[in-house]
């Protein structure tokens, strides 16, 4: 994700990469940038917040929190797309909105975010249908349910006026006995290489709805980040996500 990043970047008009930064144990730390060649990986976090005008951060939740905490100290922008944050984490986001303007999403795909907007009004409109959301990744992903998945199910909530996490299912197992009505559930799948597949069915008398997005490259999200990166500069303090920055809000 982070060689797509940079090469995303690379070729856009309004940004220019002042640094990089990975852990200690990546063999590239010390060595030129590709696509950025002027540009030496660190893995000195505070030297690369030193000239950044917003940073980009796909992560884990642990670097996110340090990430973040680096950053409300020179007041930096950010856009960060970790998933299965923890509540430190989150809360760490939250101090640098105080203090900075944060893109924060699951998922920085345009057609990934026009599917939370279809959702949401499908839920809207379709009422007591029952709503699903399956999604398949990589072999490599380690949170479950992915990011993307829970915030279309938090957007079929919302479309629905209730709380999420009064209705939600997340997998099932066992005799778990009829399915309530309202529930939302949502199923994780795991193997091979893929990049990203998400399903929002709903379920209806004699008839459903299938809306899926399938990703096939990372450069999708990438192109999103580095969108996001040019448009969170300048703005006032706050926490903003990709329906912000894209107009559809």
């Amino acid at each position: 994700m982070g060689a797509s990043v940079v090469a995303a970047a690379s070729d856009h008009p309004a940004l220019e990469i002042s640094a990089a930064v990975d852990r200690e144990s990546v063999a590239g730390v010390g060595a030129p940038l590709p696509h950025a060649e002027h540009v030496t990986v660190t893995n000195d976090l505070a030297h690369g917040m030193q000239h950044a005008d917003v940073y980009i951060d796909f992560t884990s939740a642990d670097s996110t929190e340090t990430a973040a905490r680096a950053a409300k100290a020179r007041k930096v922008a950010a856009v960060i797309g970790t998933t299965g944050l923890t509540p430190s984490a989150s809360k760490a986001i939250l101090e640098l909105a105080e203090v900075a303007p944060v893109v924060v999403a699951a998922n920085f795909s345009l057609g990934v975010n026009l599917l939370l907007g279809f959702a949401r009004t499908a839920a809207r409109i379709l009422g007591d249908w029952d709503a699903e959301i399956s999604e398949i990744h990589h072999h490599h992903k380690r949170d479950a349910p992915s990011g993307t998945a829970l915030a279309i199910a938090r957007a079929i909530a919302a479309g629905r006026g209730v709380d999420y996490d009064a209705v939600k299912r997340h997998a099932r197992d066992g005799d778990v006995g009829a399915r309530p009505a309202g529930e939302i559930g949502v199923t994780a799948l795991r193997g091979g290489d893929v990049v990203g597949e998400h399903t929002a069915f709903f379920f209806g008398p004699h008839e459903r709805i299938e809306l899926t997005h399938r990703a096939t490259s990372r450069a999708i999200f990438a192109q999103g980040a580095v969108h996001a990166a040019a448009w969170v500069v300048g703005q006032p303090p706050g926490r903003y996500d990709m329906l912000d920055v894209l107009g559809l809000s």
